[in-house]
């Protein structure tokens, strides 16, 4: 006896329930009714079980029965998965890949570049917000396949950068802030006396760093730019946002830039380790090359 069931047992059974009957079973497959009967005769004297009550009119599935079609739908679902997989590593597209990107780069800036890479290619993509250090680890740890950030002083070793462009930082408050109704230079004394908004390291290993804050300075943490939009035009506090955003408040009436403070330009950079490049990794590679602006 065998306690054993076929990938082909389990077709069959799918087809028959599917179908309502033997013979209908027997056309989707192509097979003779007297062939499937067989099988599934076959099939029930290997596991001992009744899979058919066949005592009606009509052949019904006995609760073993439906069990194993259940439970068989979901490994013929696995299987078909599986040889999917397998064919697209084959054909040397990735099935999955991740691309981290920092917070103060707007995920918009990768919509096209998904919508062109779906034209040629099945490869799922995940965009993953990371913050400072965090950025730099999940491409350490292999939790991304490509980074884009700011440009740090050291790269690490083998690890490829490229720069994609410049971004301008503008430091801003709420339109009602107190901080407007100051005068003289926007120094590092004069930061010390506001809340400064920030968003918390990703680093989940290395030590988190922080950016224009101070060691004295007042601090509200939040977990991602759109909070911190949210607690700056609140007027919980000031802090930088890239210059495109910020723009687009300011013309809002929602924030103003600081009086004589001053913006920052900064390095966007893409980064990627120089093992395991992939047909996905490649074109998308290639894509941001050619094709960034910042939104």
């Amino acid at each position: 006896m065998h306690n054993s069931i076929t990938l082909e047992a389990l077709h069959i059974l799918d087809a028959i329930s599917r179908r309502g009957s033997f013979a209908a079973a027997a056309v989707e497959l192509d097979r003779a009714t007297s062939s499937l009967s067989y099988q599934i005769q076959k099939l029930e004297q290997d596991l001992d079980i009744m899979i058919f009550d066949r005592s009606g009119h009509k052949a019904s599935l006995t609760d073993a029965g439906k069990l194993i079609l259940e439970r068989g739908r979901v490994i013929l679902q696995a299987t078909e998965a599986m040889v999917n997989e397998a064919r697209v590593i084959a054909n040397g597209w990735e099935l999955d890949l991740t691309i981290a990107y920092d917070s103060i780069v707007p995920a918009e800036n990768f919509f096209d570049l998904v919508d062109k890479l779906g034209q040629v290619s099945k490869t799922r993509i995940k965009l993953q917000e990371e913050v400072l250090a965090g950025c730099w680890e999940s491409l350490n740890e292999d939790r991304c396949a490509l980074l884009v950030c700011s440009r740090p002083e050291v790269v690490p070793q083998g690890v490829k950068t490229q720069v994609l462009g410049q971004m301008t930082m503008t430091w801003v408050a709420s339109a009602d802030h107190y901080v407007h109704k100051r005068s003289g230079k926007f120094d590092v004394a004069a930061r010390e006396a506001y809340r400064v908004i920030a968003i918390a390291d990703t680093a989940r290993e290395q030590p988190a760093l922080t950016v224009n804050i101070l060691e004295k300075q007042p601090r509200l943490t939040v977990s991602n730019l759109e909070a911190k939009i949210d607690a700056l035009v609140c007027g919980l506090g000031i802090g930088t946002l890239p210059s495109q955003v910020a723009d687009r408040l300011i013309k809002q009436g929602k924030l103003m830039q600081i009086k004589d403070s001053e913006q920052m330009s900064i390095d966007i950079v893409m980064a990627w380790k120089r093992s395991n490049i992939g047909e996905a990794k490649s074109w998308c590679i290639r894509h941001l090359a050619q094709t960034w602006d910042l939104k």
